[in-house]
């Protein structure tokens, strides 16, 4: 990749972060893709980067940008921390750069190990998405769940029933949870009124992150916009939860992981699900095939007592507006379903009363 390539990559999660309602952040990542040189360590690295820079791919700006956030969260650099929300930036562009350049050398030992992996988050706003898949599923079948999540970092989604729900006209979830997520809700009609009866939770990753070690929280909160502190108190109420929770999230491979864990065979008295949330594009082609290999070979063998269900929160198409999809796809039918198209981080959700049209 070309250095072009890496300045515009930062140009677009500016564009991104400033109109989802990061306006701080998309001024840090714009700033750093229009003046970043090869003067330090850490430019020379960025702007050489052998992989593909955009959010598509390494998504190389938000790597940078969660090491800048840990960096101001942890206090170790007084000038940045002072920089960063909740305390109000400079006007010029000027001051923010001298702080950031400054923080970019002195603090290279610091920040290079972000640039070595993708972000690991866990965006609970998704579990609004999941959850009103699971009551689909809820209402159709009238069975307990069996959850396994790929790409589950540290499992905050595989515990979506502990959280409260207003999804349109319908309410779910545990109503004291101190988790309460009522994104704002578009298009026709709301899910279904139905019972979401957890029975068994699971789910693998690469990375996985104990919801219990401080280490997680600083991780998780880094990666979270800076100037979006709603998510960051979302954040830390679901990591809580989560460590009260129970819930086996194992290392490995997602394809390796699913053929071990998802039996061929009917399971009578359950809906088993398998679910992931922006996960499955950053699977290698060989592992995205053989996780659906795995899936259809279960639901080949479902039957209404045993259904088997694949549910997905994936971004689809191209270009800036790539708004992730809500499907659902049910087994002993096999229907894809189109549920909703919605915003990255569960902001709004857009129902569909019925599958929209192709393009």
């Amino acid at each position: 990749m070309s250095e072009v390539e890496v300045r515009a990559a930062f140009a677009k999660q500016a564009a991104i972060c400033t109109t989802s309602g990061a306006p701080f952040t998309g001024r840090v990542c714009g700033l750093i893709g229009e003046r970043l040189d090869r003067s330090s360590a850490i430019g020379r690295r960025v702007l050489d980067w052998p992989g593909n820079p955009s959010h598509e791919g390494d998504a190389l700006p938000l790597r940078l940008a969660g090491g800048l956030h840990a960096l101001a969260r942890s206090d170790a650099d007084a000038a940045l921390s002072a920089l960063y929300p909740p305390n109000a930036a400079p006007d010029e562009d000027a001051q923010i750069w001298e702080i950031l350049a400054g923080s970019l050398v002195s603090n290279a030992a610091q920040l290079d190990p972000w640039l070595d992996g993708p972000p690991q988050t866990n965006e609970v706003g998704r579990s609004g998405g999941l959850m009103a898949g699971l009551l689909v599923l809820a209402e159709r079948f009238g069975l307990p769940l069996a959850l396994y999540e790929l790409g589950a970092s540290a499992g905050l989604n595989s515990r979506l029933d502990r959280y409260a729900y207003r999804l349109g006209e319908t309410d779910a979830g545990d109503a004291g949870s101190a988790v309460r997520l009522t994104p704002e809700w578009r298009g026709e009609g709301s899910p279904p009124a139905a019972e979401v009866r957890v029975l068994r939770r699971s789910g693998v990753d690469r990375h996985p992150l104990d919801p219990t070690d401080p280490a997680t929280r600083e991780t998780l909160s880094a990666y979270v916009w800076a100037d979006q502190r709603e998510r960051l108190a979302r954040l830390e109420a679901a990591l809580a939860i989560a460590a009260a929770t129970p819930a086996r999230i194992d290392t490995g491979d997602a394809a390796d992981w699913l053929e071990a864990e998802l039996a061929v065979e009917p399971k009578p008295g359950l809906c088993r699900v398998v679910m992931h949330t922006i996960a499955f594009q950053y699977f290698p082609p060989d592992v995205q095939a053989r996780v659906r290999a795995r899936i259809e070979a279960a639901g080949a063998q479902a039957t209404d007592d045993a259904p088997v269900a694949w549910l997905t929160y994936e971004a689809e198409g191209a270009g800036f507006e790539r708004w992730p999809m809500l499907r659902l796809r049910a087994w002993p039918d096999g229907r894809d379903i189109a549920l909703a198209r919605g915003h990255p981080h569960g902001a709004w959700y857009e129902w569909f009363s019925a599958p929209p049209a192709s393009g």
